[in-house]
């Protein structure tokens, strides 16, 4: 069963989709569905998209497909009306799902959390930042992500220099061979390729001027798997 949020979520964009032929924008989705922010429109649409409702079509900036409606919607329905009072009125029914709509792409920003910095080289303490990020919806897939100052050069060689911002998806789990944040000891956290090896944890970095590292299973938390880096350039 989908949140009230939700419902009202895949309605609008349905409709606009079924009015305009084109996805509505992050700001339309949250100004409808009366959010303070854009980022709590892309949570909706990561938690739709993982349940199988919409999808995001590739290579197109947050351009967006119904996949199939919530079992009280059915083709010709209209709107909710909470939706309508919110956006702008709604005149045209809600399309037959079996009928395939592209939409024209879009370009948006999402705010994600920026929570300071992480080593690449030594670990170092994670600092938990109040500040926001705003990053292209395009580079961000489902799920909920952060970001993180990188600093060091450990992961050079995996294309990860000091001072990029690292896109963080949240996640506790993770496969051998990913790069993770990975905090030790509960206290301090690094950027590393994570491993499994005789029982132990090995974080690898990608540099060779630096040695792995190894822990015990219970001295590694997997905190996030990285998603994507920005990059600024001065």
């Amino acid at each position: 069963m989908l949140t009230r949020k939700q419902h009202e979520l895949i309605r609008f964009i349905q409709a606009r989709l079924e009015d305009t032929g084109v996805s509505p924008s992050f700001e339309e989705m949250k100004e409808a569905l009366d959010l303070k922010s854009k980022s709590g429109v892309h949570r909706l649409i990561s938690a739709l998209e993982e349940r199988g409702f919409i999808r995001r079509l590739p290579n197109r900036a947050r351009a967006l497909e119904i996949l199939r409606q919530p079992e009280d919607v059915t083709g010709g329905a209209r709107p909710a009306a909470t939706v309508e009072t919110a956006a702008k009125p709604v005149t045209k029914p809600v399309v037959d799902t079996t009928r395939k709509v592209v939409p024209a792409a879009a370009n948006d920003i999402v705010e994600i959390p920026l929570h300071g910095r992480i080593a690449a080289g030594v670990p170092i303490e994670a600092l938990e930042g109040q500040s926001m990020l705003p990053v292209p919806a395009a580079l961000l897939g489902s799920g909920e992500h952060y970001a993180l100052e990188v600093s060091g050069d450990s992961m050079v060689e995996a294309g990860i220099l000091d001072g990029d911002l690292a896109l963080i998806r949240r996640t506790e789990v993770a496969r051998d061979g990913e790069i993770v944040v990975a905090l030790v000891r509960g206290e301090e956290a690094t950027l590393k390729y994570l491993r499994r090896e005789g029982g132990m944890i090995r974080l690898d970095p990608a540099n060779a001027a630096y040695d792995p590292q190894y822990y015990r299973p219970g001295e590694v938390q997997v905190q996030g798997r990285l998603a994507g880096l920005l990059r600024r350039y001065h």
